[in-house]
């Protein structure tokens, strides 16, 4: 059996509760945020019942991971990441306990609203667009490629950030109206290159990379990486023994849930039933599996 899930940090820290996302919680610290990785998992904009145990620990873990290997390359926002450090917003000791390798303290990055997606793979929704245009975020690519085949290099395929429903799909000339054409530019060369080296890194451990999604926020007058880095929930990871062509490879990480979704006859239009518990238990296992694999611990 496992575990009860976190669903929210609310009631342990005496801070005030800045935004509340599916998944995380930002709180005022003052100069710094103080971010809280909940175990809450969402599908379709709905927060599903119950969470998910360690889901937090996991993302939070891996974040802080890629954010320390990638630091020499490019800074982000993380001051640290060590609850004991606040004890006089969490003065209980076991509330400390409870959200240790959850919370991240971070700098107050100014949000740049464009979601920035590296895609390797041609896969998932970029796949869906291809088969009805022949193109992905208005790139035409080559004709006869096959779902989840490599690209000869990987493109940057951006969307806009919407606080109130889903990200748009946006093209690269696009993004330049929205936000500049210089600073495009450095954000598609930072995603693409910050992309490649986790890519490598993944390829030594088994693991495929197939897309992922970055943020970055202004801060000192400097672009910096913010918000989570290569976790399961910003990127599409398989096993490398599982990749194949023209299929649909199991991705590692809520893939049970979607799954079990798919199949439960659910509306998408209502609050869903609880998730059944061997449904929780098993996502549970795949997002500590990926931990394990990319950090060998």
């Amino acid at each position: 059996m496992a575990n009860a899930a976190l669903d929210s940090a609310q009631a342990l820290i005496k801070a005030p509760l800045v935004h509340k996302g599916k998944v995380r919680e930002l709180y005022d610290l003052g100069e710094h945020f103080l971010i809280v990785v909940t175990d809450r998992i969402s599908a379709f904009d709905y927060i599903l019942r119950p969470g998910v145990p360690d889901k937090g620990y996991v993302l939070n873990t891996l974040s802080k991971f890629w954010f320390d290997k990638t630091s020499d390359f490019m800074n982000n926002h993380v001051v640290h990441t060590d609850v004991e450090q606040l004890t006089d917003i969490v003065p209980d000791a076991a509330a400390r306990e409870l959200l240790k390798d959850r919370i991240m303290v971070a700098k107050k990055a100014e949000r740049i609203s464009i979601e920035c997606v590296v895609r390797g793979y041609i896969t998932g929704n970029g796949w869906r667009q291809y088969q009805q245009t022949g193109e992905i975020n208005g790139q035409k690519l080559p004709e006869g490629l096959r779902k989840n085949e490599a690209f000869a290099q990987p493109i940057f395929t951006p969307a806009a950030k919407n606080d109130v429903g889903h990200d748009e799909d946006i093209s690269v000339e696009q993004m330049k109206a929205l936000v500049g054409e210089a600073l495009t530019l450095e954000l598609q060369d930072k995603s693409i290159q910050l992309y490649t080296l986790a890519r490598d890194y993944c390829e030594s451990r088994g693991i495929v990379l197939a897309d992922t999604k970055f943020e970055f926020g202004i801060y000192g007058g400097e672009v910096i990486i913010i918000d989570e880095l290569f976790t399961p929930d910003s990127s599409r990871y398989w096993s490398k023994d599982k990749y194949a062509l023209d299929i649909e490879i199991d991705s590692m990480d809520k893939e049970p849930v979607r799954t079990y979704l798919a199949g439960s006859g659910w509306d998408k239009n209502s609050e869903p039933d609880e998730l059944p518990q061997a449904v929780v238990e098993e996502t549970s296992r795949r997002y500590k599996e990926i931990l394990h694999r990319l950090m060998g611990e």
